[in-house]
């Protein structure tokens, strides 16, 4: 499926519909999986139709089993390894920013006309 014309609200749906497939696959109730996670029946209808909170989805993943998607949903990134090795080891804290003026062009712009 290609998500990127689709609006976040469409996107939240298809996730709630997809979880609620899990859910009839595995045979449960509403009700079931939701007091399995600790939510209400209502809650739980809120999620798949979209409206859940991130960590309500992460439960529900869990007790269906699925944790798993969480890492393919965003999987963990590292930076290359020559780039490591410039940072000596450091964690990075802080991105640069992408209009970043090189000193060339920071230059020019301070010429008074």
């Amino acid at each position: 499926m290609n998500f990127k014309p689709m609006t976040d609200k469409a996107i939240a749906a298809e996730i709630g519909e997809r979880i609620e497939q899990m859910r009839l696959e595995r045979n449960l109730t509403q009700q079931q999986l939701a007091d399995s996670v600790g939510l209400s029946r209502v809650s739980y209808g809120s999620l798949v139709s979209g409206q859940g909170k991130f960590i309500n989805i992460i439960a529900v993943l869990r007790a269906l089993d699925q944790l798993a998607l969480v890492e393919n949903f965003v999987p963990e990134s590292s930076f290359s390894p020559m780039e490591q090795l410039k940072m000596k080891g450091k964690r990075r804290q802080r991105a640069s920013g992408a209009n970043k003026v090189s000193d060339a062009e920071e230059q020019d712009e301070s010429v008074d006309w």
